[in-house]
């Protein structure tokens, strides 16, 4: 599987973000998100695969298996998602503990809990922001994330209009490079939308640097 597989592969399941990839300028940045995203989408689909919450446990825990190897430099010989997902955590130092609690919070999912904003949305929106600049900081990014997170699942608009206004006073210090990783956020104001509609609302959000 390509690059361009991989980007396929996003843009199919997670049309939101793949778009706000396509903000991104340079194109090994650009890759390295569709890698974070890919590793995420990956993750997310196994319960919807599966009939069972132990089938869903034993796929997660392959891949927690494999991440030692993605951040030793020797992912899974022809696996695209991780070998994709080693080159970026090389190219910028990534921690392994956010990916490990990403698992651990959709093993927890699968067997009935409710979804943990700070794994699921709030840590990986941290971890873009910081490939796309190393200056960008957690705090910068949280409630972006929270904003984020609350939309995927189910919060009243009230609620993730809130959230997303706490987020702006947070960008403000956000390096312009990053806005990125968190555009896709802007996407949460306007639920009922078509794609022409959430490009415009992208671009827009980009150009003023709020959601």
């Amino acid at each position: 599987m390509s690059g361009a597989d991989l980007s396929a592969q996003v843009r199919a399941a997670d049309p939101d973000r793949w778009l706000s990839s396509r903000l991104v300028g340079d194109p090994a940045g650009r890759a390295d998100l569709v890698a974070l995203y890919a590793f995420e989408a990956e993750l997310a689909a196994i319960p919807r695969r599966v009939s069972q919450p132990l089938l869903a446990e034993m796929r997660l825990t392959w891949w927690a298996e494999h991440l030692p190897g993605v951040f030793a430099g020797t992912p899974r010989k022809g696996h695209p998602v991780l070998e994709a997902l080693a080159r970026a955590v090389a190219r910028h130092d990534l921690p392994q503990a956010p990916f490990d609690a990403i698992i651990d919070a959709r093993i927890a999912a699968a067997e009935g809990s409710e979804p943990d904003l700070e794994a699921l949305y709030i840590a990986p929106m941290a971890l873009a922001a910081r490939m796309l600049s190393p200056e960008a900081r957690p705090e910068q990014t949280a409630a972006a994330g929270r904003a984020w997170g609350l939309a995927q699942t189910g919060a009243d608009q009230w609620t993730i209009d809130m959230a997303l206004d706490e987020a702006n006073a947070a960008l403000a210090d956000l390096p312009v490079a990053a806005f990125p990783a968190v555009a896709h956020a802007a996407l949460a104001r306007t639920p009922h939308r078509g794609p022409l509609s959430s490009r415009a609302r992208l671009l827009w959000a980009t150009l003023r640097g709020r959601l």
